[in-house]
This record gives C-alpha cells, sequence and structure tokens, in this order.
C-alpha cells in the first residue's frame, strides 16, 4: 500500500502535466496553488486518480485535476466516446449524437465544449437550446435516431458537483460491452489527442420542436383522462428546485389539463448556486419546506418536487390529521404501480404479457401487487439502465408499463430510457385525483395498500467516507460483510444471503442458488425470517456506501399505522445496532 509521502509525488508529478500549455492559463494557475499549498489535500484529490465512469457516468467536483470535472475531463471522456463511436459506427455515413445539460454552474460550458469535440470529429451533434430535463435528452435521442447521446449533470448532487451521462442508441445510459469500450478508448486519450476545435456545420440547436413531441407523447401516458375532467381544479404545488423541471412540467401538467398547479416562485429562478436549499434533493425534506409553506395558504391538495434535471419526483401529501407528510421513494413507486396495474385493469387495458421491473433494493411490496394481478414484476440492478435493459429484451414481446426504484426515480413509458419527473408527475398528478375522486387522498391510497398487502417500512443509511481514505475504508467495510456476514438482524435469524458479485445466494441449510443476473455487481442482500430485508452497496456516483432496510408487518386497519411505525423504528435501531452503525 502506497504511503502519504509516495501518494503525493505520485500526484504533484501528474500535477505538473497540467502545467503544459496544453491548459489554459485559469487552469495552470489553479493547478500551481494545490502543488505550493502547504496542505497537500487539495492536491491529493485533485489528481489521486482519475474520474471513473460509475452507474450514473463521469461525476465529480468541479475545477482542475484529473480527479475533477473541467473542459479537460470533459474533453478527453468526449474524445474517447467519439473514438468509440467511429469504430462501433464505421458503417454509418453520419453518426449523431444528442448533447444535453442542466442548471449547473459550467453546465453550459461544458455541452458546448461536448457537441465542439464531436463536430470536430465528424460527429453531427444536435446540442439543445438552453437546459433541459434528462429525460428529454434520452427522448430525443430515439426521436432523432441518434447513435449516443451525453448529458452534461450531476443530478441532485451538491452545487460543488457536475456530471457527464454517456447514452447509447436505445436512449438508456451506457451498459457492457460499451460502458468498458469507451472507458478503454478514453483511457487511451491524453489532452494533447482532444480535437477542441469544433465544425459549426455539424452543430444543429434543437429545443421547442422536440419538447412539443415529448409533451404529446407524456400525455399519451393517461389511463383515466374523465378523472381529470373531473378534478381539473386539483389544486397542486409544484417547485423545480432551480432547475430544468421549470422548461416542462407545468407546460405538462397544462396539456393534461390540470389549470390549478402554483409554482414556487423563488425555486422557479434558475440557479446553479441552489440559494433556497441545502441540497436540491427532493430526498430530503428541507428541499420541500418552501412548497409546504406554500401548500399550507392554498390549503392544496398535492406537493410536488423535482431535482435539478427533472429525473427524480419527491412529493408530498395530507394525512388523516390534515397534517403534510413526505412521501418516501419506494411509497411513491409503489403509489405509481399500483395506481398502473388496478386501473390498465378497470379499464380493460392490462394484458397477461404486461410486466414492470423494480430494482433489487425497491420494497417487496410491489411484487405482492403484482403477483395478485397475476402481472410478470422483474427485479434488476439500481440504475434505469436496467430497467432499460429489461424493454429491450423483451421488445415486440412483451409490454412495459412502469418500473422505478426507491430513490424517487420512476419511468412510466418505454419512449424514455431513463427515469422521467415529467411524466411521473404527470401521472402523480392523475394519481391524486382519481384520490379526490373518491373522496380520498393519497394519503388514503396508501393505508388502502398496506392494509390489503401488509405493512412495509423502509430506511436508508447512507455512510458518506470522502476521499482516497474513505473507498479505502468502504472497500474494506464489503469485505468484512462477505467474510463475516451477520447470523441475525434485529433479533431475526438471517435465512437467506445473496452476493451479486459471486451471483449465488446460500440458504440456511447451505442450499446454494444461483442468481440470474446479467451482470455481477458489488451489492449485498440477507432476508432474515421474519420478512426483513437488508441489501448494502458502495453508491457509484458518490463518496458513501449504503444500507437499506425493509421491515415488515400485518394491518389491519389505518388507525394502526402510526403504532406500526413506532414499532418499526425500534426493529429498524436494533438492525443498526446488528450492523454496528448506531
Amino acid at each position: 500500500m502506497m504511503n502519504n509521502t509516495e501518494l503525493i509525488a505520485q500526484c504533484e508529478a501528474k500535477a505538473q502535466q497540467w502545467l503544459t500549455p496544453a491548459f489554459d492559463e485559469e487552469t495552470r494557475r489553479e493547478v500551481q496553488q494545490k502543488l505550493d499549498a502547504e496542505d497537500k489535500t487539495d492536491l491529493i484529490e485533485s489528481f489521486y486518480k482519475d474520474l471513473e465512469f460509475g452507474t450514473g457516468g463521469l461525476r465529480g467536483i468541479m475545477g482542475a485535476g484529473s480527479n475533477r470535472m473541467n473542459i479537460y475531463t470533459v474533453g478527453m471522456a468526449t474524445q474517447g466516446f467519439a473514438n468509440y463511436l467511429k469504430l462501433n459506427f464505421k458503417d454509418r455515413k453520419q453518426i449523431s449524437v444528442v448533447v444535453c445539460h442542466d442548471c449547473r454552474n459550467n453546465s453550459r460550458k461544458f455541452a458546448e465544449t461536448v457537441a465542439d469535440i464531436f463536430s470536430a470529429n465528424g460527429i453531427k451533434a444536435y446540442l439543445f437550446d438552453d437546459m433541459r430535463p434528462t429525460p428529454e435528452c434520452s427522448y430525443a435521442i430515439r426521436k432523432l435516431g441518434c447513435q449516443a447521446g451525453v448529458n452534461i449533470t450531476a443530478s441532485h448532487n451538491p452545487k460543488e458537483y457536475n456530471g457527464y451521462k454517456a447514452y447509447w442508441e436505445d436512449g438508456a445510459q451506457v451498459l457492457a460491452p460499451h460502458d468498458n469500450g469507451i472507458i478503454t478508448e478514453v483511457n487511451k486519450v491524453t489532452v494533447n489527442d482532444v480535437k477542441f476545435e469544433g465544425n459549426k456545420d455539424l452543430i444543429e440547436i434543437i429545443g421547442p420542436e422536440i419538447d412539443k413531441a415529448y409533451l404529446e407523447e407524456i400525455h399519451t401516458l393517461s389511463i383515466d383522462p374523465e378523472v381529470i375532467k373531473r378534478q381539473h381544479d386539483l389544486k397542486i404545488v409544484y417547485t423545480p428546485l432551480h432547475g430544468t423541471g421549470m422548461m416542462s412540467i407545468p407546460q405538462s401538467l397544462k396539456l393534461w389539463g390540470f389549470d390549478n398547479v402554483h409554482c414556487v416562485k423563488e425555486q422557479m429562478q434558475r440557479s446553479g448556486d441552489f440559494p433556497t436549499v441545502k441540497s436540491p434533493n427532493p430526498e430530503n425534506g428541507e428541499a420541500l419546506s418552501l412548497a409546504i409553506r406554500d401548500a399550507k395558504k392554498l390549503d392544496a391538495d398535492i406537493v410536488m418536487a423535482s431535482d435539478p434535471d427533472a429525473d427524480r419526483v419527491g412529493m408530498a401529501c395530507k394525512n388523516d390529521k390534515g397534517e403534510w407528510v413526505l412521501i418516501n421513494g419506494n411509497q411513491t413507486c409503489l403509489l405509481f404501480l399500483y395506481y398502473i396495474i388496478t386501473n390498465r385493469k378497470a379499464k380493460g387495458l392490462l394484458k397477461p404479457s404486461d410486466f414492470i421491473v423494480k430494482t433489487i433494493v425497491t420494497t417487496e411490496l410491489i411484487k405482492k401487487v403484482a403477483d395478485k394481478a397475476g402481472i410478470e414484476m422483474r427485479d434488476c440492478y439500481t440504475g434505469f439502465k436496467w430497467i432499460a435493459r429489461e424493454i429491450r429484451i423483451s421488445e415486440g414481446k412483451q409490454k412495459y408499463i412502469g418500473g422505478g426504484e426507491e430513490s424517487y426515480g420512476f419511468m412510466a413509458q418505454d419512449f424514455v430510457r431513463d427515469k422521467d419527473a415529467v411524466s411521473a408527475m404527470s401521472l402523480l398528478a392523475e394519481i391524486c385525483a382519481w384520490a379526490k375522486d373518491q373522496g380520498k387522498t393519497l394519503y388514503d391510497v396508501l393505508m388502502d395498500i398496506y392494509i390489503e398487502y401488509g405493512f412495509s417500512r423502509e430506511f436508508t443509511i447512507n455512510v458518506v467516507r470522502p476521499g482516497k481514505t474513505g473507498a479505502d475504508e468502504i472497500k474494506q467495510m464489503m469485505t468484512d460483510f462477505r467474510s463475516n456476514p451477520p447470523k441475525e438482524l434485529g433479533g431475526s435469524k438471517v435465512c437467506l444471503w445473496k452476493d451479486f458479485l459471486t451471483l449465488e445466494a446460500v440458504r440456511t441449510d447451505g442450499t446454494k442458488i444461483k442468481l440470474d443476473m446479467p451482470d455481477t455487481s458489488n451489492v449485498l442482500q440477507w432476508f432474515c425470517e421474519d420478512g426483513t430485508k437488508v441489501s448494502v452497496r458502495p453508491s457509484g456516483t458518490e463518496p458513501k456506501i449504503k444500507f437499506y432496510l425493509e421491515v415488515k408487518d400485518t394491518m389491519k386497519n389505518a388507525s394502526e399505522y402510526e403504532a406500526l411505525m413506532e414499532k418499526s423504528t425500534a426493529r429498524i435501531e436494533a438492525i443498526k445496532q446488528s450492523l454496528h452503525l448506531d
């Protein structure tokens, strides 16, 4: 293992390469400051490795350095991607790509850099005229018949971050073997290889015409237009959290027939600094505080929030006491799929060949809903590229009717191959209208599901470990869990262990089962006799390891809900102690 002196020397040598004329003056000045600083922490963090493609592509803190997001790391990634596209589509007369970006600082600059580099390599780049939601990038790739796409976004990460999502011709984020192929090509590239001077003849600006087609196709997802007509004045409060949702979501809601939408004024201001929130993440309750403030004033029916690139949806509704409560990602996904299955069935639209998808860390209640309706449910890895893969392998044979994950993402359609808050929020408003038409709230519908299918509570623990030392610590945690897996969790005996790195499951009696998955993944799962499920995986895009806890119970009526929540809190604490996370 490298000691600190060796690591500093390695980083200094790498940083020296960034002082050459290949880099602009501002970059050279920033690198020199890192070299001159007495504290070498920033130097190490900026140069100890190169940014790598994870589950979300390339993502990092903005600044100078090989482990930072800047025009050079973006440029080398794009040059490598261009080289791979030219190898993979060498028989195609004109390769084309879509380039999109979010509201973040430097996003437009990075997107224009990407378009320039593609065009300089003879690849046609369709560049959006302004920021757009991530799902619209996916949609445009398919609509325009492109071979790939790049979206400059760091989703819901803190303001210091930016990112680079690589998409393939099906509109999904890149999977094997193409992800490894791109990385191989990127690793061959030096900054001197990057063709930064664009060919303006090969850059086409796109915008309103794609918006119109995208929103019209989303409108076809409405299952019950009549209920919207009856509840058109449903009182909706929406916030884009300063991001791209403002470009499409109010327009989509209007197209669906909702005419009483209130947008949070302060957060309709576009900003990469996200000045009104600690974190622009709808998973965090604090991000919805201004929307809930407005909802209380207006006596609204629902609060909805999209993250800066408008692929995730957060929501809040009133409980049985009229108090505003947050609906978590598992509950959101459950509500979506319950509504889609229930109402497609009621309308005679549900077919035996229909299927839904969830990720392995998402609530198991969804499987109960699908099983009762006689609909196939598939489990896949975290990330919508895996849900998109399931659509691709069944295209023309089975119909995808919805899928999602616990981290506030849902994809209601197959004409977009990434999570989509624009379609999700439109559908969510319809679900709320359907509930109100029956004299219910979304909270009441959730209680109905728990009574019919069983109570479930999910809880996620994020253990953050930044930098190289953090990465080493996370790696060791996974090693320790594999060598010494828990025998019991919170007092309940573990009866099944799953390791998605070896694709093997083991029962208590020693029986081994082969896991049918398309690839390996660094994920562990433990299932207990009382129905508890615990999953653990390091994040592919952030310096943290995530623990997903799910505990079960039975619920006879809605009045039991609060008592069951208290009981589940005690069980979650006991599980945390078993995992030494207390």
